[in-house]
């Protein structure tokens, strides 16, 4: 009977470190040689024997572990690039200023004068031209979805009306979706959002609205654009962007949502901004050119201008949203493998009290 408690007593000992949790699971890689429990007495280790459930939680967990680093480091490489996204945005501010400030002093020097611009001439509308600024690429939570489903909103809301709707979509995820629906909805323009819009890019596009536009082929071009607000929300917004109005060039104001960090954690502020102060025109300053022409040369480049400022804000909220649903698949991923952690513990506990009572039992049936 001293002999039979001894046993129990080294075996509890042996096996003492089973019952302690550890996070140390690489010994269930895949491919790795399993250890007998015959051999292991053998050198002197006696522990259970890991059955296949055990071997399968220790493969989740190390899986598990491996896919919460690689969600972090997107939410990181996100945050990164929101920053230089928006500093692309203040970059452009002066040029904004400085065009939106001639512009209304001009329109001042002019006075009471009819302005006779094209591009300020409204006419009734009987189509529209639809622009959609969405994302490239996805795991970015409902940021393209909801963007689409927006669009379609106003595309049907628009047919209702009477009203025939030319798209043109901006983004991969938007082009994709539209590309599937080509014998219900006019797609006109396709192009690629990118990760870094470029004065370039924008030009391309607002060179194929302005000579639509012109050419008397739409009415009206109204653009459906992402607002960067903050990391937890953002605006899906419809622009009219032609015809223009005067007034409306002259009161827009500026607004720049940044992101920061405060005590560790990211965090956005606002850097908000009046309307331009006209541009002060001496009464005796002769114009090489008409007051109108200047205006028609401004006019695109200010559509332009705008056209680069919306694209760089879907940018902006497309990676913030990733960060925040890069966020939440971390979390989620540290709390599956906390209870995957509690339940390979649990089956090794187990496993290792039913080895003992064996043994027990075995030693009892000897000795009798």
């Amino acid at each position: 009977m001293a002999s039979r408690i001894t046993l129990v007593l080294a075996l509890l000992v042996a096996s003492a470190s089973a019952f302690v949790p550890t996070n140390d699971f690489r010994s269930g890689f895949a491919g790795q040689k399993q250890v007998s429990h015959q051999s292991r007495v053998g050198r002197g280790i006696v522990g259970p024997v890991m059955g296949g459930k055990e071997a399968a939680l220790r493969t989740r967990i190390a899986s598990v572990a491996n896919t919460r680093k690689i969600t972090e480091a997107m939410r990181l490489v996100a945050a990164a690039k929101v920053r230089r996204s928006q500093q692309a945005v203040l970059a452009t501010r002066p040029f904004s200023e400085t065009l939106q400030s001639v512009f209304s002093g001009l329109i001042s020097r002019l006075g009471n004068e009819a302005v006779d611009l094209p591009l300020l001439d409204s006419r009734e509308v009987k189509k529209v031209t639809l622009v959609v600024l969405s994302g490239d690429r996805g795991l970015c939570g409902g940021y393209n979805s909801f963007i689409i489903k927006k669009s379609q909103a106003r595309i049907t809301e628009l047919e209702a009306q009477g009203v025939a709707v030319d798209v043109v979509t901006v983004g991969k995820k938007v082009s994709g979706h539209y590309r599937r629906r080509a014998d219900t909805v006019n797609v006109v323009g396709t192009y690629d959002m990118g990760q870094a819009p470029s004065a370039q890019e924008a030009n391309t596009i607002s060179e194929m609205l302005l000579s639509s536009y012109l050419a008397g082929e739409t009415d009206c071009v109204e653009v459906m654009y992402t607002q960067f607000v903050s990391l937890i929300a953002s605006n899906p917004s419809v622009r009219t962007m032609l015809p223009l109005s005067p007034s409306g060039i002259e009161a827009e104001g500026d607004e720049v949502f940044q992101l920061t960090t405060d005590k560790g954690e990211f965090a956005v502020t606002k850097d908000s901004k009046g309307p331009a102060d006209a541009a002060d025109f001496p009464k005796d300053m002769i114009f090489e050119q008409d007051p109108l022409q200047i205006l028609n040369a401004i006019l695109p480049l200010y559509i332009n201008g705008q056209i680069l400022r919306m694209l760089q804000e879907s940018v902006a909220s497309e990676l913030a949203a990733r960060m925040q649903a890069m966020q939440a698949a971390s979390d989620n991923a540290k709390s599956l493998q906390t209870d995957l952690s509690r339940e390979y513990n649990r089956a090794r506990q187990a496993a290792v009290t039913q080895q003992i009572m064996e043994i027990v039992a075995g030693a009892s049936a000897a000795n009798e």
